[in-house]
């Protein structure tokens, strides 16, 4: 991004502010019930700088960041109080031009999903340049954000765009009209590892080179860690702790965030124990708060804590770290160092069936081809696998790894029999078809069937050990014992998904798939949009199903600390193939093939900005010849763009096997001695 004067004082309401929010109150009434989203939020955000603001779901995160963008949903009927300060206009009280003359000239926003902020039937090209004000300015705006190519992107449509480009499009609009404040809502939830880095830097350059503050909500403290200058943690609507990112993420003084830290994987977490989690969840937005709103899960809790709503102070001697909570501040340090706990997995050898023969899975030479639209008028294949192999024993998990576009949903899609396969040959072990939990539960719920109906569903079918059809008594039995093996309550077997939450409509996703245990388990990103605790609770769950049912399960994710806890081996895929396989932790530890060791340096770390892995993924369209990591790869040499190594996965130049590293460990790469 070219370099511009660092305007801090533009826009900013007083004392070099650019937003200063006072005792905001912000409720709604949703089916007749009265929710309050926030709750007396007093927050400032700072001219030229990153705060980070982070919390599980409903927080009120995302309400607060409307009610910055002048945006609170009219149909929800809000009722606010309070002062909403931005570039020196209150957001709350002003009228609808002020609010869209405002967002004009003094803000941004980019959001998670961008296809649901960008016009499908409009090029690229004419929205940056709605935004940006000419033709010439967009292209300016897409070759500062990175976006490779930008001539040809402007005739580009969003869905012939990456996840990572479009994001990157969105905040060319952000900027276009030079905002003294971007507000980022959940900007990098969806996207892999290294496309997350390449935004994240992005994101560091708007404060460094434009002096645009930025307001980065999240769940994943590593990535607030990446470039936030402050971090704010939400609870309940209100702020529970705020200070200097090194202060609250590595001393953190409040109990919530010492849980959410604990929550949080790494790839140093212990993989022989349950992972931490936070226990019970947030309070009821329609009760009243009589006292902390944490106390009912806080280990440090007291009897004055039930009865004082405690405000933000000062730690003792941060002037600029406040917490809100009464414990005296020892102990809640003492949390952040918590005994080692007695609770234990079995090992993953005894969380297999050793009696059962054969496989669970085996996928042999798999190709499998898209017919998409390549241009107007125009039909092209798309090569999704390319001679994929893998062999899946009984009770183990393997994580599939990789980014967007690798492959790793249709592999598991094949498997489940959603998809079907041109050549390759696919084996199944067992007696029951594999089952598939998605990652966007709400969306694979029939949403006019209770939870009860989406379970007797595969319970017709079932037969009792003696012969004869489960009756109608027996189904709902069998149906209340899988709501309980994943943590719900009966109640919730006459709900419709829209009547849970996130977190329960993924365990009543994981109830359908295990009601009748199947041979496998097909996960496919079920934590990726969770908080961080949600998303432990729900790593638990599949861990232990897996340990007691005896099924093999395979887990598709982009984020590598988890692949480490939930599998006993990675496969990692690349642009349709398989580039390396072997033992979790020996993975981890030591990768061998360059695209993994990229794929682990991107990793968000606390205190240490990742290296960004240069270029995007090839086209699936147009896939290089030889190695098709070759274009990206730090050591490749002419011989990696050899056509001669275009040949099934299974084997390398001259018609060897995969490079074989001990009795696990495979590699595709012809320079194994530099690995």
């Amino acid at each position: 991004m070219t370099a511009a004067p660092v305007r801090a004082a533009a826009g900013a309401v007083s004392g070099g502010l650019v937003a200063e929010v006072t005792n905001l109150h912000v409720g709604f009434t949703r089916s007749g019930r009265r929710i309050e989203a926030v709750r007396g939020l007093d927050l400032e955000i700072r001219a030229a700088e990153v705060l980070g603001l982070v919390g599980e779901s409903g927080s009120g995160k995302s309400v607060l960041s409307l009610a910055l963008l002048g945006l609170l949903p009219e149909s929800s009927q809000p009722r606010t109080s309070g002062v909403v300060r931005v570039a020196g206009t209150d957001m709350l009280t002003a009228s609808p031009q002020v609010r869209r003359q405002v967002r004009k000239d003094a803000l941004g926003a980019v959001f998670q999903d961008p296809m649901t902020s960008l016009n499908p039937t409009m090029r690229i090209g004419r929205q940056v340049a709605e935004a940006a004000g000419s033709g010439t300015e967009a292209l300016r705006l897409l070759r500062a954000v990175g976006i490779p190519e930008p001539e040809r992107r402007l005739d580009s449509f969003p869905h012939e765009l990456s996840g990572g480009l479009r994001q990157r499009v969105m905040i060319a609009m952000a900027v276009a009209g030079d905002p003294a404040l971007v507000v980022a809502d959940e900007p990098t939830t969806a996207l892999d590892v290294t496309v997350q880095a390449q935004v994240l830097a992005l994101l560091r350059r708007l404060r460094d080179d434009v002096g645009c503050s930025v307001l980065l909500i999240t769940h994943d403290l590593g990535v607030a860690a990446q470039v936030a200058d402050r971090v704010a943690v939400m609870y309940a609507g209100r702020i529970a702790e705020i200070g200097p990112t090194p202060t609250v993420l590595r001393a953190p003084m409040h109990p919530y965030t010492t849980g959410l830290m604990r929550s949080r994987l790494s790839l140093t977490t212990e993989r022989d124990r349950p992972v931490e989690t936070l226990e019970g969840g947030p309070p009821d937005p329609s009760a009243p708060l009589p006292g902390c709103a944490y106390a009912p899960r806080c280990p440090l809790v007291m009897e004055e804590c039930r009865e004082v709503l405690p405000d933000p102070e000062p730690a003792v001697g941060h002037d600029d770290h406040l917490r809100a909570c009464l414990a005296d501040s020892s102990r809640v340090v003492e949390l952040a160092a918590p005994p080692r706990r007695a609770d234990v997995l079995p090992s993953p050898r005894e969380a297999a069936r050793p009696g059962e023969p054969g496989l669970a899975a085996r996928v042999s030479g798999v190709e499998k081809t898209f017919r998409v639209r390549a241009g107007r008028g125009r039909k092209a294949r798309l090569a999704a696998l390319r001679r994929v192999s893998l062999d899946v024993r009984p009770g183990e998990s393997v994580a599939i790894v990789g980014e967007s576009g690798s492959g790793k949903s249709t592999l598991l899609r094949v498997l489940a029999g959603l998809e079907t396969h041109e050549r390759g040959d696919v084996t199944l072990g067992g007696s029951t078809r594999p089952q598939m939990v998605f990652q966007d539960a709400g969306a694979s719920l029939t949403p006019w069937l209770t939870v009860g109906d989406l379970l007797d569903e595969r319970l017709r079918t079932e037969r009792r050990p003696g012969g004869g059809k489960l009756q109608k008594g027996e189904r709902r039995q069998r149906a209340a014992a899988a709501l309980e093996r994943v943590g719900l309550p009966a109640a919730v077997y006459d709900a419709r998904a829209s009547e849970l939450s996130g977190g329960q409509r993924q365990r009543v996703a994981l109830a359908r798939a295990v009601v009748v245990p199947p041979d496998v388990l097909l996960c496919d990103e079920p934590t990726s949009a969770l908080d961080v605790s949600l998303a432990a609770t729900v790593l638990n769950l599949v861990q232990s199903l897996r340990h007691e049912l005896g099924m093999a399960v395979l887990f598709v994710t982009h984020d590598l600390s988890v692949a480490r806890v939930v599998a006993d081996r990675i496969a990692v895929m690349y642009l349709g193939r398989l580039v390396e396989l072997g033992d979790a932790v020996e993975l981890i530890r030591a990768p061998k093939h360059p695209y993994t060791k990229a794929l682990l340096a991107a990793v968000p770390d606390f205190g240490v900005a990742p290296p960004q892995l240069k270029g995007e993924p090839a086209s699936p369209l147009s896939p290089p010849t030889g190695c098709a990591f070759h274009p990206r790869c730090p050591l490749a040499t002419p011989d990696c763009a050899d056509p001669g190594l275009d040949v099934p996965l299974e084997r390398l130049r001259h018609g060897a096997e995969l490079l074989a590293d001990g009795d696990e460990r495979r590699v595709a790469c012809i320079r194994p001695k530099e690995l």
